[in-house]
């Protein structure tokens, strides 16, 4: 009996260390999958140019060069690009911040009674929008073409977030506190501001990531209505025109219809548009990559929170 009862003891040891083990595998795998192409990233922004085009670096730096980053220093555009990416996420984040958040305080409140009839507004916007021309021609009577101030006004609101912040404050926040400031006569801002905000700091942060990254990384708007303010355009824009003009060298050159010389200027545009896309990847990514671990945290919390029920 004793023997019995050993074997079956080590029965589900033996099966948890398995079930470890090929988790640990499964997990390393998708570290390496992860890992790779940021590694690959790096090491082609310090490779020779001709050398990655041609597919003879796999993973370490070859003929480690620091000329992109030289010449990215030297490139004007790119700097210009980098403070007009850093102006539109950080003033388009408190933008959206400034809308997103007392939208979502007063549809969580109970005692607002149209809260269902707006929300079903709000939610006819996920899966129906005027389109792209609508939308163009009515920046256009507003004469907001081509000026910062669009790239802070449009997408101001979005939904999904409001419905995230919205399902934290109903959830996180009590009623009862809500009642307490009441009676302790506070109105309905000195609410939001002194008890909602304070304890909202973790879906305060999701939303900052979600919109900073979102801005961060646009470039379709910008490219539409920013057309005819080059000295507007962020980052991601000067990144798509590189990458155009790498594209099209390394076409044209496949075709072989254009002369030596042109083939020769075409090649030099594209070593130069291949050593500066990695670069600038790199220095365009450097930012959310420093950020992202002070906030991790309040991310975690606010994201599991936000979204425990609809």
């Amino acid at each position: 009996m004793q023997r019995e009862n050993v074997q079956n003891r080590r029965k589900p040891i033996n099966g948890d260390r398995i079930f470890t083990l090929v988790i640990g595998i499964l997990l390393a795998l998708f570290f390496i999958v992860e890992l790779y192409p940021m590694i690959y990233v790096l090491s082609a922004s310090f490779s020779d140019p001709t050398m990655v085009a041609g597919g003879q670096m796999l993973l370490l730096p070859v003929k480690p060069t620091v000329d992109g980053y030289r010449y990215i220093f030297q490139y004007r555009e790119i700097w210009t690009s980098y403070a007009n990416t850093l102006f539109y996420t950080f003033f388009g984040t408190l933008v959206n911040l400034a809308v997103t958040l007392p939208a979502a305080y007063a549809l969580s409140r109970r005692d607002f009674r149209d809260k269902g009839f707006f929300m079903v507004l709000f939610m006819f916007t996920m899966y129906f929008s005027g389109g792209l021309i609508p939308t163009y021609l009515n920046f256009k009577d507003l004469g907001l073409l081509n000026t910062r101030a669009i790239m802070l006004i449009s997408g101001g609101l979005s939904v999904y977030n409001m419905i995230i912040a919205r399902t934290f404050f109903a959830n996180t926040i009590p009623w009862e506190m809500h009642e307490a400031a009441r009676i302790d006569g506070a109105n309905d801002f000195q609410t939001f501001f002194k008890i909602v905000l304070p304890l909202s700091k973790p879906i305060v942060v999701v939303l900052i990531l979600y919109y900073g990254v979102g801005h961060w990384n646009s470039y379709f708007a910008e490219m539409i209505y920013l057309s005819k303010a080059r000295d507007l355009w962020p980052l991601q824009l000067i990144l798509r025109e590189i990458l155009i003009k790498s594209t099209f060298a390394q076409n044209a050159i496949a075709e072989g219809s254009v002369s030596a010389e042109e083939m020769k200027y075409l090649l030099h545009q594209a070593d130069i548009a291949n050593m500066l896309k990695y670069c600038v990847i790199i220095v365009s990514t450097i930012p959310m990559l420093v950020i992202y671990p002070f906030i991790q945290k309040f991310f975690a919390k606010g994201i599991m929170i936000g979204s425990v029920k609809g």
